[in-house]
């Protein structure tokens, strides 16, 4: 069973840093993809950075490149998202998902397994 767990986040000032991991078991292949998502009250579900688990190419939506990384750990069960430069508007519930077989610039709705989401919240 593919489970994913998800933690890391909380409350900074603008400007502050905060590190998300994801740690995914089950997997029987490698040939995987973890892919953070957000979604801020009204809004809808958007993908914000991924890694595949398989050759460790890694997507970023635009308005996060510079200021997010994404590294999976050596045992490559543990995937990591620092934030920096936090602003008001990256302030969501973030998700980690996990699908086999995929690339990175894939939508949420093709992705299936979720692990639960974790406030982000910066302040300004």
């Amino acid at each position: 069973e593919v489970q994913l767990q998800a933690s890391g986040g909380g409350s900074v000032q603008a400007g502050g840093s905060l590190r998300l991991s994801c740690t995914a078991s089950g997997f029987v292949y490698h040939d995987y993809a973890i892919k953070w998502f957000r979604q801020a009250p009204g809004k809808e579900r958007e993908g914000v950075s991924c890694i595949s688990r398989s050759d460790g190419s890694t997507y970023y939506e635009d308005s996060v490149k510079g200021r997010f990384t994404i590294s999976i750990d050596n045992a490559k069960t543990t995937v990591y998202l620092e934030m920096t430069n936090l602003k008001p508007e990256d302030t969501a519930v973030y998700y980690c998902a996990a699908e086999e077989s995929i690339w990175c610039v894939a939508e949420a709705s093709n992705f299936g397994y979720w692990g639960q989401g974790t406030q982000v919240t910066v302040s300004s």
